[in-house]
């Protein structure tokens, strides 16, 4: 993360000092509520709202020259990491397989780890199509990953003071894309930080670092909630959706980086659940249940 904000400032300086015709041609499709006389300064292009989208107004008019990086098959908030990783470790592995060829067969012990880690690093950041069920009723999974509990719980500022929770635990061979379960419009997004206990403890949902997504169902206008909590392992929570937006059933609106939970709350007997604890699920793919009339 470190890394990508000084590379960022880095091109952010290069544009204003040798491409002022670049400049000129975003500052001219620049849009959102911002003080004209203070601009973001952080904000050149589309690339910079990368992070920034959730906690600045600003936009650009017409498509995204750089969107051709979220059709990689890899998540877009994530290249930064395969970048990195893939600058330190291939010339690792590829060192050792030529001197294991080339010296002795003994230095292809050093070859798998840092093969491992490179293919573990890319596999982590995979961003798969997937074909969402059809139907209004139908509430689909928000994440990969195992469901650790389905169940009634003490929620006092849902409406009503309890909510049903449909918790999904992230491993780190998980795929790591947040979805929303069905058609929704977001209406507050808040970050709370905390510890970073295992995202199957117990008590993880209450004291972890986390960041929630309350909304309506675009169906009937209930309310709901999806909270985005970190792990042992996961330090970095990322969302892009912002108040306002509509998502539709399966959409992308965010990723947890390296392990985690995910929470889908919604009101207590709004809905009849299909899958109960211990179960698989696929984000945007797996049905967890639908809604009542």
């Amino acid at each position: 993360m470190g890394l990508e904000e000084r590379w960022g400032a880095c091109r952010r300086w290069m544009i204003r000092a040798f491409f002022k015709n670049h400049l000129a041609r975003f500052n001219a499709r620049r849009l959102g509520n911002e003080d004209p006389k203070k601009p973001d300064g952080r904000i050149i292009d589309q690339r910079d709202l990368k992070f920034l989208r959730p906690v600045s107004g600003v936009s650009f008019e017409g498509p995204d020259p750089w969107g051709w990086r979220g059709r990689l098959g890899l998540a877009r908030l994530g290249l930064g990491e395969v970048v990195v990783f893939s600058l330190l470790l291939t010339p690792c592995w590829v060192a050792h397989a030529v001197l294991g060829v080339t010296v002795h067969w003994a230095w292809w012990i050093g070859f798998a780890p840092f093969f491992i880690w490179h293919l573990f690093t890319v596999a982590f950041f995979r961003d798969p199509e997937r074909l969402v069920p059809t139907g209004d009723n139908l509430i689909v999974s928000p994440a990969d990953g195992v469901v650790t509990g389905t169940e009634e719980v003490e929620m006092p500022d849902f409406p009503g003071g309890r909510a049903l929770r449909v918790s999904i635990f992230l491993s780190v061979f998980s795929v790591h894309i947040n979805r929303a379960p069905f058609a929704m419009k977001t209406a507050v997004v808040r970050y709370y930080p905390g510890l970073f206990l295992d995202a199957r403890h117990a008590d993880c949902a209450e004291r972890n670092e986390q960041l929630w997504v309350d909304g309506f169902a675009a169906k009937n206008g209930l309310p709901i909630r999806l909270k985005q909590i970190s792990g042992a392992i996961a330090r970095r929570i990322v969302c892009w959706t912002m108040p306002g937006d509509g998502l539709n059933a399966g959409e992308r609106f965010g990723l947890i980086k390296f392990g985690s939970r995910t929470d889908l709350l919604l009101p207590v007997g709004s809905a009849t659940l299909r899958v109960k604890k211990g179960e698989g699920v696929w984000g945007g793919k797996t049905v967890l249940g639908e809604w009542k009339a």
